[in-house]
């Protein structure tokens, strides 16, 4: 139960929930269609431990939000642990030290016994009583890579407690180690049996088929159904004394004494031991249909890196389960229930092309940068194929004055340029960034395309790296390359072209990209009645002012600082240039910690002004979003569109994007499931105890017009062209044991970016 001392009442859990809750929605499925499970229903979802991926696994809060933001007829999962004097209760691990506190309370108390013929240390659940437990030990989050900020709040809970706060479709019980609590005199099937007697218990799960044989014939089929589960194919179940690689050969003896089974991921599609990718899928889930046996997989998470065949999105994991033309699991053990909720009633049987229910746009950011290096051609024409709108091209010049399309005016950002013979052009210009740089306007245009492309990982830190099989593959586009490949694309609604350093090209280098990018996009034809959208963004107001004064393209103004208001007069000389609007998400929904904190009037106050609204950058990754998002893009996603009312979405994902715009469960009114409700904020954050976070920031202050306003491009500068280095001429060969001449901060930095692209190969 909950302590008091950190919470008032388990009420206050309707303050937090990510959804609004009105209205119980009946989501067992808001459609009709044909399913390839073993019965042809939809798949079931079984949270493990509750939401276990925000909460500590079987804590109350974990079991009540479950319940509120999943599918109706969910199923909880409970990992049952024995007492001292045989109580039940629901603890993830037999280490009681890897899910509570108790190691704290307890202090030297652990024990040392033998769990499956393994001499094992640790606090067992045997050694105490419910009520030493109940009186002292509190749950914390297991898995140190999730958010701690929850941990001893939540006291134990025991199997009856747990039943009475699940939904009425039964819990799933999941006994392991009973020849362990044999040795203790305390029977697992004694317990359970006395648990099926007054409570319908859905599923009997264990790794165990010597335990799930001893009860078949006590429980009755119609109500519980018995699960055997697999562990890894090398482990050994200690009733058969045989290895689930060999028990998984003959499926025609498992359904004996059991109605399906529960397997790892992997033993349906095997991902590539050398890398992340996945392998062809086993024809186990046939196999087991054939005779008889529901097939459950687990081990599917929202915040674990998963094969780069996904692109970091957990909704197309859970797809390629239940709705990859072939097979369907009967179900999915999770975490995070919300996402196969949302993945099964929402997603599945519908495709990128079906119709939009909401009217948003979808704009690249680089192309598909989630998959491909930024910029490339192959980068754009998955985000074509994806279902982008309008895909970008952040417009650098060479210096022989071509403009072309790359993410940075810094090459080594995006290319192998730190490992070829013009290295030696590194410098620092502080105008245009802190630290070295090999800058565009130092090298031709033949010389850039000669660069291998480089993979942008923004979440390297985090241990997260975006499609290695893919680094070095592409090729990098002029501007008028890029023009004519999106003028023969009739899925796309335009263009965006985005111009930074404008000035300092024109006063340093002698080059004017404003006058570049309007003569190209003329030779392309995109000035006349019945081109593309064209639109040109920049966060500087002279050269939104230079194109308004020359074009009528839409004008985009890019707000690069994190803002939470404007002044009237700063938006009024924002409509002076700008048409639109593209802010970053803090500026939408301000975080601390990862914790979002409110939200603020930003979006509508410049819609009120008819400014478009567009917000950056949405990406899959699960350490891009914010706790109460849930590790899930399409929730963050679904907040911004329904709560803040955005216009646009720009992101290096754009098949989440656009696939979530078709999903059916929007605009159901009243009867739009709980998955599919945005975020209610403040959630999360107004939960954790103050001291446990950092110090909040002072407050941003608004956007102003002197922030906005600037001095108009200055003239070319009428330098002559200096001339190139010796080895770097249009075309020339790269010198023998050509050495970098930079500074040592230059090379670490460069040999960092350079090794790690280079290991993922």
């Amino acid at each position: 139960m909950l302590k008091p001392r950190a919470f008032p009442n388990a009420f206050s859990l309707l303050l937090l929930l990510l959804h609004s809750l009105l209205a119980l929605v009946s989501a067992r499925g808001s459609h009709r269609t044909t399913w390839n499970t073993l019965t042809g229903s939809p798949p079931l979802v079984i949270a493990r431990g509750g939401s276990s991926g925000i909460f500590p696994d079987s804590s109350e809060y974990a079991y009540e939000l479950a319940a509120q933001i999943s599918l109706k007829n969910l199923i909880v999962w409970c990992d049952v642990q024995l007492t001292k004097d045989g109580e039940g209760i629901c603890i993830s691990n037999i280490k009681l030290e890897n899910a509570t506190d108790i190691d704290k309370i307890f202090e030297n108390r652990s024990k040392t016994y033998s769990v499956n013929g393994v001499q094992t240390s640790a606090y067992f659940a045997v050694d105490y009583t419910l009520t030493e437990l109940r009186s002292n030990v509190l749950l914390i989050q297991g898995d140190f890579a999730r958010n701690p900020n929850f941990d001893d709040n939540f006291e134990i809970l025991t199997v009856n407690e747990m039943i009475t706060i699940t939904p009425a479709s039964g819990p799933w019980l999941n006994i392991q180690y009973d020849a362990f609590y044999a040795q203790h005199n305390l029977s697992m099937k004694n317990f359970v049996l006395s648990v099926s007697r007054t409570v319908n218990v859905s599923y009997i799960s264990s790794p165990e088929a010597g335990f799930l044989r001893s009860i078949k014939a006590h429980i009755n089929p119609r109500i519980t159904k018995v699960v055997f589960r697999f562990l890894e194919k090398d482990e050994v179940d200690p009733s058969t004394n045989r290895t689930y690689g060999s028990l998984l050969k003959n499926l025609a003896s498992i359904k004996t004494f059991a109605s399906g089974i529960l397997v790892p991921k992997g033993y349906i599609w095997p991902v590539d031991p050398t890398g992340l990718y996945l392998l062809p899928h086993t024809s186990l889930v046939s196999d087991a249909h054939k005779v008889g046996l529901e097939v459950f997989a687990s081990d599917i998470l929202n915040d674990i890196p998963i094969s780069y065949n996904y692109s970091y999105d957990p909704v197309a994991e859970y797809l390629n389960f239940i709705d990859n033309g072939n097979f369907s699991v009967d179900g999915v053990l999770s975490d995070f229930p919300l996402t196969p909720s949302e993945a099964i009633d929402c997603f599945a049987h519908i495709g990128l092309n079906s119709p939009k229910k909401v009217n948003i746009l979808v704009i690249s950011k680089y192309g598909a940068s989630g998959d491909y290096p930024p910029c490339t051609d192959l980068a754009y024409e998955k985000a074509i194929s994806d279902g982008v709108d309008v895909l970008d091209c952040p417009v650098q010049m060479s210096k022989d004055g071509i403009p072309f399309c790359l993410s940075s005016i810094d090459l080594i950002e995006s290319t192998d340029v730190a490992l070829s013979s013009f290295s030696k052009l590194g410098k620092i210009i502080p105008e245009i960034k802190s630290g070295n740089g090999i800058f565009t306007f130092d090298l031709a245009w033949d010389d850039i395309k000669s660069l291998a492309p480089s993979m942008l990982n923004p979440y390297s830190t985090s241990s997260l790296y975006r499609n290695p099989k893919s680094n070095k593959k592409g090729q990098f586009l002029t501007l008028l390359d890029f023009l004519n490949l999106t003028k023969a694309q009739t899925s796309l609604l335009g263009v965006v072209i985005i111009i930074e350093n404008a000035a300092y090209l024109a006063r340093k280098q002698n080059l004017s990209v404003t006058e570049a990018v309007i003569d190209t996009l003329s030779k392309a034809g995109y000035d006349k009645p019945g081109a593309p959208k064209v639109m040109i963004q920049s966060t500087n107001s002279s050269v939104l002012l230079k194109f308004k004064e020359k074009t009528k393209y839409e004008l985009v103004y890019k707000i690069d600082e994190i803002i939470r208001d404007a002044v009237d007069s700063a938006i009024s000389d924002i409509k002076r240039f700008a048409h639109s609007v593209v802010v970053k998400k803090a500026s939408v929904y301000p975080d601390r910690k990862q914790f979002v904190t409110g939200s603020t009037k930003i979006v509508p106050k410049f819609k009120s002004s008819n400014l478009t609204v567009y917000v950056e950058t949405f990406s899959n990754e699960f350490v891009s979003q914010a706790w109460d998002f849930m590790s899930d893009a399409t929730v963050e996603i679904n907040t911004f569109v329904k709560d803040a009312g955005i216009d646009g979405v720009i992101t290096d994902f754009p098949k989440t994007a656009n696939r979530y715009r078709r999903n059916r469960c929007l605009n159901l009114g009243d009867r739009k499931p709980p998955y599919m409700k945005p975020v209610q904020l403040p959630g999360l954050l107004s939960k954790i105890d103050n001291f446990s976070l950092p110090p909040a920031l002072a407050p941003v202050p608004p956007l102003t017009e002197a922030e906005v306003t600037e001095p108009p491009l200055p003239p070319l500068s009428k330098i002559a062209p200096s001339s190139p280095i010796a080895g770097t001429e249009p075309g020339a060969q790269p010198p023998r044991n050509a050495q970098a001449k930079v500074t040592v901060v230059f090379l670490l930095s460069t040999l960092t970016t350079v090794l790690v692209g280079s290991l993922l190969l």
